[in-house]
């Protein structure tokens, strides 16, 4: 079993709480955020499988890590894809746990991470883009796996979305930090009309050299596409072709890849 340790530091890298475990770790931080303030998460072992919440109104994902992780406390413009409640108050609760291995072995979406951040380094799925809409928050690639699937609205939560800033070249790549099992996608892509447009056509490509091209419909629900397994550690959504409406911002809300280690 692996030592855990979370950590809260403030700007000047000064601790301000931590706590050490054997398979699990928590820390109930009484205090409100500042700016500059982040969160650290350290495992014994590298690559582990981890259940980690890093505040109680994001929620918990599975997530892969291979080093020391650091999450940035949101401020300002930066958090508004993020509930309002999230990081909010002066109470928080932080928890690390190593997942059992049913859990890890489960069939499941691979793909949601609620910890990602476009900088973060060690923590998989990690999601990275070519192009996020005007840098803004409500626009960047962690939104599409952070496991909200509103698809009706564009902006604020809970309608964060990947915005390709009307750019023909977008892609996004879905990093699994190690080889996993998929077979299956689901997409939901962001319905808001006649202010959105929609993609007639994908392309996905696999870290193993496979690829293939997905027709799509208009609609507001999710399409779902099922493929002969893949061993893959990452995938890739490219190619995107909008269809002739007149309306030039097709979007993702969110992806799921689901498959097992």
């Amino acid at each position: 079993m692996a030592e855990l340790c979370l950590k809260v530091l403030d700007g000047n890298y000064k601790t301000l709480a931590v706590s050490r475990g054997e398979g699990e770790a928590c820390i109930v931080f009484s205090q409100e955020y500042k700016e500059g303030d982040m969160i650290l998460f350290e495992a014994s072992q590298q690559g582990t499988h981890i259940w980690l919440q890093l505040d109680d109104a994001l929620g918990k994902s599975l997530v892969y890590v291979t080093g020391m992780a650091a999450y940035q406390i949101p401020f300002g413009n930066k958090r508004i894809n993020l509930s309002p409640k999230a990081f909010s108050g002066t109470k928080h609760l932080i928890c690390a746990r190593e997942a059992k291995d049913y859990e890890v072995a489960a069939y499941r979406n691979l793909a949601v991470n609620v910890c990602d951040q476009s900088e973060a380094r060690n923590i998989f799925p990690h999601a990275q883009a070519n192009v996020e809409t005007r840098g803004e928050a409500v626009f960047a690639a962690q939104n599409a796996i952070d496991g909200v699937t509103v698809t009706s609205c564009h902006g604020e939560w809970p309608y964060g979305s990947w915005g390709i800033n009307k750019q023909d070249d977008a892609e996004i790549k879905i990093d699994f930090g190690r080889e996993v099992e998929a077979d299956r996608i689901i997409m939901y892509t962001r319905a808001d009309f006649p202010h959105d447009n929609w993609w007639k056509q994908v392309s996905f490509s696999f870290s193993d050299g496979s690829s293939f091209e997905w027709e799509l419909q208009k609609k507001d629900n999710p399409h779902e596409i099922v493929f002969e397994q893949k061993r893959i550690s990452w995938l890739k959504l490219h190619d995107m072709k909008k269809s002739d409406e007149p309306s030039p911002f097709p979007a993702l809300t969110q992806i799921e890849v689901y498959g097992r280690m």
